[in-house]
């Protein structure tokens, strides 16, 4: 839980968030405490990253099968000469979506449901990336985005799991009626 405080502080601090004010909803600070806090993520929380691309993965989760993926995507993404789209991307308990920074136009949306695993690289360590299951295909995916910073990287990663477990006490509360003798 300290780890995610301290990605919290890390993300309010950032010099690149107040400036440009596209981390964070406009103009509404974020709280110290905003990792024991569920309401800025049932609303979700905002980060702006580069997006470098994705592989297909035969694994839902591992840190070896991600590494590995991360790998293949920050290779790819070297090889082209070309800029890497700037998004916005919202963590909230109904998933993940990304909206085009410069156009604001929605380019995916993600349930929480489809996404297997996330993490922040050992090695790449500014890199985070989530593993999901395609819509179209039901192929495993892995999406890679370069942060500004390694704190705000990790600050994703923390509230991606922040956002799982809300998204599994609400399951678990509209699935305990029948199941469950007693209450308070």
């Amino acid at each position: 839980m300290e780890a995610l405080r301290a990605a919290g502080r890390a993300v309010l601090r950032s010099p690149r968030l107040a400036r440009h004010g596209l981390g964070l909803r406009r103009r509404r600070k974020l709280p110290e405490s905003w990792a024991d806090m569920q309401e800025p993520l049932l609303e979700g929380m905002c980060f702006t990253l580069k997006y470098l691309g994705m592989t297909l993965v035969e694994k839902p989760k591992g840190e070896d099968m991600a590494a590995a993926a991360i790998r293949r995507i920050v290779a790819t993404a070297r090889v082209g000469a070309r800029k890497f789209q700037k998004v916005i991307l919202t963590v909230s308990p109904r998933g993940i979506s990304l909206q085009d920074a410069d156009t604001k136009e929605m380019v995916e949306n993600i349930s929480i449901y489809r996404i297997s695993y996330c993490t922040t690289d050992k090695l790449q360590n500014k890199v985070f990336a989530y593993v999901a299951q395609s819509q179209e295909s039901g192929a495993l995916e892995c999406h890679a985005f370069l942060s500004p910073k390694k704190k705000i990287a990790q600050a994703v990663t923390l509230t991606v799991a922040q956002a799982f477990q809300m998204a599994l006490d609400v399951w678990e509360a509209t699935h305990a009626g029948g199941g469950r003798g007693g209450g308070r």
